[in-house]
Formats: structure tokens, sequence, C-alpha cells
């Protein structure tokens, strides 16, 4: 394994960390994603208000 293809493999697991790290953090916080089963709904009450 070369160093340019060592290189994008840790940016891509660096840009794959972040991704879960957000979603990880939204559902902590209640919020929800577009229909996720596992969604309380307290997004769908926040757009109507």
């Amino acid at each position: 394994m070369n160093i340019s293809t060592l290189l994008v493999l840790l940016i891509v697991l660096l840009l794959m960390g972040a991704a879960v790290r957000s979603i990880y953090k939204n559902k902590k916080e209640g919020k929800c994603c577009s229909g996720c089963s596992g969604c309380p709904g307290n997004c769908h009450k926040e757009r109507q208000q």
C-alpha cells in the first residue's frame, strides 16, 4: 500500500467517522432524520409550529 492510498483511506475514514458522530449527536439531542423508523416524532412537531 503506497502513501497516496493510505492518505485517501484515512480521509474516507475521517469523513465516515464525522457522519456517524453527527447522526449519534442528533439522535441523542432528540432530533431525527426524515423517515427513520426509530423517530419519536419530535421533528414532525417542530415543523408544524
